[in-house]
């Protein structure tokens, strides 16, 4: 094939070309899709055992907003996972699911979910399609007593029955949950989002990308604010999330004396994960257990992913619990030292490395000017202004 180029043009030169040509497309009309990457970002992990197809893909758009998977009909993971919100349900501080019926933790976005290595704000599922299988069935999101009632649909429906049978040419009983969810992290994996005026900044060199309050609040993000310790920025890309656990002092500090009680019932109780997902979106005090609901460690009390700050500012409110209403509220707190109120005492159980960071109220202001500059262009017009200066 490297030498198609170097033939004279003659009956058997055609020949050669033509068929080299003929192997390229075969070739090509078998490869996977190959998804463009935006500036700021590293390739789309795939797993070897779902490759990514366009009919797989758009099979699972289908999924991802068929209100049939809920027990009221209504609800489909879209409800909380709107992309005219960016991919989240804001500005509700809980999602709500069935009936109306409230959580304990914040939607966080499937924009770059892909890049994540554990999902849910305590890091219970290890992939996408595992993911995919716990909000069908938990009681206050889409309320299903099991997954059959969406087997049913997606066995008999004349659609669903002629897609599954295309992209993984099973039909009937052959039909598991397993393809159900591996065709919506499919779709969830083509959600990504780079080329914000920070990446167009940074990466490019475009020098008037970015206003010089979100310049100066980027040196603040990197050095004085220390944000970069887990939203980490790299020489090339740049996730915004280290992909770890952190107990920043929200939650946890309004319960933090019946912690060592709670925490020993919990131990008692062996619970699954299967009654931790239903449990921490029950139950607001098992909720605040964070990361320790899923490994049982004590050192990790408290402690939720760091969440990527892309397209942050059109995605409020924001932590694991939606209880910080703007970016501004969110600096203020570790602005603190990790409290709300500067007053509130530091519970026990604070990451090590977060304490007061003596920002003025103009790097403030600097700080959030420069969060406004994660925004792609596709969730700009999402996007409410929360800076109060550009200058």
């Amino acid at each position: 094939m490297k030498n198609c180029g170097g033939y004279s043009v003659g009956l058997l030169g055609i020949a050669l070309f033509f068929g080299c040509l003929l192997c390229v497309m075969g070739m090509a009309a078998d490869a996977p899709p190959v998804q463009a990457t935006p500036l700021g970002l590293p390739p789309v992990p795939f797993p070897e055992a779902n490759p990514q197809t366009p009919e797989k893909i758009a099979l699972g758009e289908k999924l991802f907003n068929e209100v049939r998977f809920s027990s009221t009909g209504v609800i489909s993971c879209a409800t909380c996972h709107l992309a005219a919100k960016a991919f989240t349900d804001s500005p509700l501080s809980v999602s709500e699911g069935i009936n109306k019926l409230t959580g304990t933790r914040n939607a966080p976005t499937v924009v770059n979910s892909a890049y994540m290595k554990l999902l849910f704000w305590d890091g219970r599922s290890p992939t996408l399609e595992d993911q995919a299988l716990h909000p069908f069935v938990n009681p206050v999101e889409m309320g299903l007593p099991d997954h059959e009632p969406i087997l049913k649909i997606v066995r008999s429906d004349p659609e669903y029955v002629k897609a599954f049978k295309a992209v993984f040419g099973k039909d009937g009983e052959g039909i598991t949950m397993n393809e159900v969810t591996m065709a919506i992290a499919s779709f969830e994996r083509t959600q990504i989002s780079g080329d914000s005026p920070f990446d167009r900044w940074y990466f490019a060199g475009e020098k008037d990308a970015m206003t010089e309050a979100q310049q100066r609040g980027f040196d603040l993000f990197v050095n004085k604010g220390r944000c970069v310790s887990c939203h980490l920025v790299e020489q090339t890309q740049a996730l915004f999330t280290d992909n770890r656990f952190h107990n920043v002092g929200v939650g946890i500090n309004a319960i933090q004396k019946d912690v060592p009680d709670l925490a020993g019932a919990f131990l008692a109780a062996e619970a699954t994960m299967a009654e931790v997902d239903v449990q921490v979106l029950t139950d607001k005090r098992t909720s605040e257990l964070g990361r320790f609901a899923v490994t049982r460690g004590m050192d990790e009390l408290g402690s939720f992913k760091t969440p990527t700050l892309r397209n942050v500012a059109a995605t409020a409110p924001y932590m694991h619990d939606g209880s910080l209403k703007t970016l501004k509220d969110v600096i203020v707190h570790y602005n603190n030292g990790g409290v709300t109120n500067a007053t509130d005492p530091v519970n026990d159980f604070l990451s090590g490395g977060i304490r007061p960071l003596n920002l003025t109220d103009q790097e403030v202001e600097d700080l959030v000017a420069f969060m406004d500059a994660l925004t792609s262009p596709a969730f700009s017009i999402a996007t409410p202004r929360q800076t109060a200066s550009n200058k």
